[in-house]
């Protein structure tokens, strides 16, 4: 079976292509029908073709056959869909500052570009998700280049380094706890990965004998010096017009980012051990899912189980995990769900007691908000 078998998505993960060549669509689209709506052109992308698409196409919860794994891993195709990716991003983002110049703009209008490479950027951080957790040094190296648009670089240190081992812990800050909304989940995860990403770079370059302010040593440092050099080349060749919608696609681009971080593992929590130490990351401690637009834009990040499970797997050997809580919709839309915070309690909290058998004692429930949840959902369990 293994050697017959063929990868149904194979030639589809280049429509992922369609976010980073969005900047050229908008222009495009701008320039023929005259509406200036359609700078936004990645937001509508995700905020309305891929939830459409994952709407009206079926889940698609097969998974490769396992004798298939091993070529399917070494399969250099998949690699270069990704690697396609980079100098789109960049390409597009240079596009995007020569429309904020050139083209006839309003303030709402560059505000609608700014959105689209905010998109651009932030998916570009799902491609440094997937590049960054690889041992070659290449890949690695380009996960930096693509966080380098939205000057997150400490992402590619915290990520591997901090949520991989703290995930679905109280520890963790890009673990969402029951009752969080968004809006307070946003600046905790950002400082907080920030801080953790420093504090263990700083203590991996003193064990080593080296001083943590060493721009070349630090993966912080020289990540964040790659957004430095890329915006000041950018505001030489354009202006100083341009910097203010640079920051604001660079906060869009976070934005996004963390609205996933923080639909991922919303809510869920490892159990201890009798030592006290976590059990070990398992399916039940990510939310899956299998709507298929939204995986061929995110490179399969919604099959985030086993991603835990086996982060230096590739994603097109990610497998849906039949004992995974699943998410009721794909990504794109339940990023947006996410900003409206009664709309998503709504929408998850049940799905998170209902995982849970209704038992508050295994949620990670949000300190703040611990006497309000308990008193609300005692008499349920």
């Amino acid at each position: 079976m293994g050697s017959r078998w063929k990868d149904p998505r194979r030639h589809l993960w280049l429509y992922g292509l369609a976010v980073p060549l969005s900047p050229f669509a908008a222009w495009v689209l701008v320039h023929y029908l005259h509406l200036g709506v359609f700078w936004a052109a990645g937001a509508i992308v995700i905020a309305v073709i891929a939830p459409l698409v994952d709407r009206f196409v079926d889940q698609d919860r097969t998974n490769p056959p396992e004798e298939v794994m091993k070529s399917l891993e070494r399969d250099k195709y998949y690699r270069r869909c990704t690697y396609l990716y980079l100098p789109l991003q960049y390409a597009g983002l240079v596009f995007g500052c020569w429309t904020w110049v050139n083209s006839p703009m309003g303030p709402f209008e560059k505000f609608a570009m700014a959105a689209t490479l905010g998109v651009v950027g932030g998916v570009g951080i799902n491609a440094a998700h997937e590049l960054g957790h690889k041992r070659t040094n290449h890949e690695r190296w380009l996960a930096k280049v693509a966080l380098a648009q939205s000057f997150y670089g400490h992402f590619y240190v915290e990520h591997n380094h901090g949520h991989h081992l703290r995930v679905a812990t109280p520890d963790d800050p890009a673990t969402a706890r029951f009752g969080e909304s968004y809006w307070r989940f946003l600046p905790r995860a950002v400082v907080g990965s920030l801080r953790s990403a420093w504090s263990y770079e700083s203590a991996r370059l003193r064990r080593r004998g080296r001083s943590p302010w060493n721009p070349v040593r630090n993966d912080i440092l020289n990540a964040w010096a790659m957004s430095v050099g890329l915006f000041v080349a950018l505001v030489a060749a354009f202006g100083w017009q341009i910097a203010p919608w640079l920051v604001v696609q660079a906060v869009m681009a976070v934005m996004f980012l963390e609205a996933v971080n923080y639909l991922e593992h919303y809510g869920l929590l490892r159990e201890k051990r009798p030592d006290g130490r976590y059990v070990r990351v398992a399916a039940p401690h990510s939310w899956n899912s299998d709507h298929v637009c939204s995986n061929l834009f995110l490179y399969n990040l919604q099959r985030h189980s086993d991603h835990h499970a086996n982060p230096m797997r590739r994603y097109q050997t990610l497998r849906s995990m039949p004992d995974a809580p699943q998410l009721p919709a794909g990504y794109a839309v339940l990023v947006l769900t996410s900003l409206v915070p009664p709309l998503w309690r709504r929408v998850m909290d049940r799905r998170v007691l209902e995982h849970y058998d209704n038992d508050l004692s295994r949620i990670n429930i949000d300190p703040r908000k611990e006497t309000e949840i308990l008193a609300r959902y005692s008499a349920v369990t």
